[in-house]
Order: structure tokens, then sequence, then C-alpha cells
């Protein structure tokens, strides 16, 4: 039986669980300063620290639950890494260099269910759950890859919108940012963390309760249900008039900005009456939402989608404003190396199977 990653655990849970075990409260302090801000990989490295403590965490927990399967680099320097997990299932993680500090998007399901028509990530359904663990272990991987790059540079921003629906692995996802967020430790501030949602209308009611102070950013990528529904199946079961709501609840809970993501897709949702509808959908909600227009990245299983023309975009995007909406567009990384995500882990899986049918033609049994 595979141990638990050692990265599962927020301090507080690694607190409860050495004192459980006979140890000090202030071991699980240096234990956490060890992962953390020194960043060993392995217990043996942990010196000073009481042996007994060293040989029970050793004993229940590991380091590394995955490993680095494929890394590619853009040339805008963008780093895409396809990790192996223990099971052999496939994730994406990407790093990508913007003006304002290091950002790394995390994956948090291996395959996805919500099924969006123009989504690579949902090409593949959903397996399993990431555990909290694997969540943080992408981002150690990441921050260990810079720090032997000896640059010293730190990986200051985050965004949950790799593969899977985050929401749909709620619990581990709070643990997740609880590590992450944690004074003592990464330290990532609440405002550099976003989590994107295809609007899982109960859970971002939760969300809101739980008040982890961080940024929501919803998919929402049509102004109507018909269209909505076209392109995103979960609008059957959650449509527009059952998320805005949940969003209203967002709102007035915790008095933060939201993002609408909007994809635009050529000649499906980006003409000026779609703009239209779009800003009166958000009506008197303009003061604490921003509209984040997408550049679809085409996929080859989704043909029947192209991207917008530039004279579209522009002009969804002056309409927007013209309606005294808030709307921003989103910059492009790693277009040279699979940037949709979920492309390169469906193209590797491709690969993989594509040379055991061969082997098998080769070689039947």
């Amino acid at each position: 039986m595979n141990k638990e990653s050692i990265y599962g655990l927020t301090l507080e849970q690694l607190t409860a669980w050495l004192l459980e075990h006979g140890h000090k409260k202030s071991r699980a302090s240096a234990v956490w300063e060890w992962l953390y801000r020194k960043r060993v990989t392995s217990f043996a490295e942990m010196t000073g620290m009481n042996p007994d403590c060293v040989q029970l965490l050793e004993e229940h927990y590991v380091f590394q639950t995955m490993e680095e399967h494929v890394k590619q680099e853009s040339a805008d320097g963008t780093v895409k890494f396809l990790f192996r997990l223990q099971d052999g299932n496939l994730i994406e993680t990407v790093l990508m260099r913007q003006k304002y500090g290091l950002s790394v998007c995390v994956t948090t399901q291996v395959g996805c269910n919500i099924g969006c028509s123009f989504c690579a990530s949902g090409l593949l359904a959903k397996s399993r759950d990431l555990t909290s663990g694997e969540i943080v272990e992408q981002i150690m991987k990441v921050q260990l890859d810079l720090d032997q790059a000896g640059l010293g540079q730190k990986v200051s921003h985050v965004v949950v919108m790799g593969i899977g629906e985050p929401f749909d692995n709620f619990r581990h996802l709070l643990n997740f940012l609880i590590t992450i967020k944690d004074h003592k430790g990464l330290a990532i501030a609440g405002k550099g963390i976003t989590v994107s949602t295809s609007g899982l209308a109960d859970k971002i009611r939760e969300f809101a309760d739980a008040n982890m102070q961080v940024n929501l950013a919803i998919s929402l990528h049509a102004p109507n249900n018909e269209l909505r529904t076209q392109i995103m199946k979960i609008n059957r079961a959650i449509p527009i008039e059952k998320l805005m709501p949940a969003i209203d609840y967002y709102l007035e809970k915790t008095n933060r900005r939201i993002t609408l993501e909007y994809i635009l897709l050529k000649d499906i949702n980006d003409r000026e009456e779609h703009a239209l509808e779009l800003a009166e959908l958000i009506g008197d909600r303009r003061q604490l939402a921003n509209v984040n227009l997408i550049p679809y990245n085409p996929v080859d299983e989704h043909s029947q989608y192209q991207r917008s023309e530039r004279e579209s975009v522009r002009a969804f995007f002056d309409t927007l404003k013209k309606q005294g909406v808030s709307v921003s567009t989103r910059l492009e990384h790693g277009v040279d190396i699979d940037a949709a995500c979920g492309q390169l882990r469906s193209k590797q899986i491709k690969k993989t199977k594509g040379k055991a049918e061969v082997q098998a033609a080769q070689f039947p049994g």
C-alpha cells in the first residue's frame, strides 16, 4: 500500500498528528519549515530533528508521489510539466511567467466529467480526484525546479484551472489552499490565488462560507441557457437561473470581485448581440465582476470550433466597455507547446496507446 504524501497535511493537521503520537507541538513547526522554507526532498535531510520524530514520519509518509514524465518549455518561458502519478495516471502542471510574478496552474482531478464541448481536458473522463498532497506537490515540483536554476525565483501566484473541476474535489481543494497560504510555509498570498469553477452552484455557496480569501473565477462562456447548454453540458443540471443566485450569494457574503471567464468561439458566442446580452445578464453586479475574454486554443477533436477573429474580439470588448462592464483579455502563454489544458496529456496517452497497438500487431499473443 502506498504511503500518503507529507504535503497532504495542513500545519494544523500535522500538529495534531504529531501530538497524537507523543511529540511536542514545536516539532510540527520545525517539520513545516523543513518542508516549505528549506524545501528538503527527504526526511533524512531533516538534520537536528528528533530522530524518533523523523523515523515516525518516514514510516507513514513520503515526499514523492509523482515523477516528471515530460517537460516542455515555450519560447515565451512558459513551462509545461506532465507528471506521472503512482497509479500511472498523467496530469499537467504549467508554470507561466507573468509581469507580476511566477504563476503555476495546477490540476485537481485525473480527467474531467464536466464535458465542455470545446475543452481538451474533458476528452478523457474523470477517473479519480487528486489528494491535497498531490495538488500541493505540483507546486513543490515547480518550485524545486526553480530552486535548481539558482536564480532565487519563487512561485508567487497560483491558478486552479488545470484538468478537472476543482469544486468537484472540494475537501482536498480547501486543504491545498490552506497549505499554500500558510504564512510559515510557502506563504502565497490569497490575492495571488484564483480558483476556477464551471459553476457548481451549491459549492460556490459553500466556498463563500469557507471564507478562503482567494479569488474566484466562473466559467460562463455564454450569456443564455440555449447557447451555454450547447457548449457546456453542466448547464443542463445547473442553468444560468441557478448559477446567478449562487454568484449573488458569494458576492454578498465575501464582498470580493469575481471573474466571469468567456472563451470566444468564432460565430458561436462572439457577436455583438452576445456581448449586449452578457452585459444585461451581469446587470447591477458590474461593481464586483470582471469579464475575462479568453482566446480559444484549437483542439483536433473539437474541429467544429475556431478562434474568433481579432476584429470580433475587439468589437466584443468595446461593446462590453460601452455598457459599463469591466473587461480584460487573457494573455496567451505557451502557444507553441500544446497550450490548451489537457492537450499534452491526451497526446501522450494516444502515443502510448499507439505504441501498444503496434507492439500487439508485431508480437501477437
